[in-house]
């Protein structure tokens, strides 16, 4: 599996599709980027395209989510983990395929 998101991080795109009023049918897309300082940076949108051909969907504790297939390679076993502290708020990533990432955490070398 390419991607899970954790019930914590799940939680949270609800409360921000409630929140933003966003259609029933609005999945979050998980993706990469070229850039950041380490080569990649991750990218989370909401989104109502899904392309049979192209994605693959999961669903995790509610939430649709849309994985490009191109992506999978550099995502396999990541989770999106939310967190929500004194010192930073935000989702997180732990992928294993990382063999390099930046000190913030959303740029990664694979």
């Amino acid at each position: 599996m390419a991607v899970v998101i954790t019930e914590k991080a799940a939680d949270e795109v609800k409360r921000i599709l409630e929140d933003q009023k966003h259609e029933n049918d609005t999945k979050l897309r998980i993706g990469i980027t070229a850039g950041g300082c380490s080569g990649f940076s991750y990218s989370l949108t909401l989104t109502q395209d899904f392309d049979t051909d192209k994605d693959t969907k999961y669903d995790f504790h509610g939430v649709e989510v849309v994985v490009d297939k191109k992506h999978a390679l550099y995502l396999d076993g990541t989770t999106v983990d939310f967190y929500d502290g004194i010192d930073r708020r935000g989702f997180s990533f732990n992928n294993p395929n990382a063999t390099r990432s930046c000190g913030c955490g959303q740029s990664f070398q694979a």
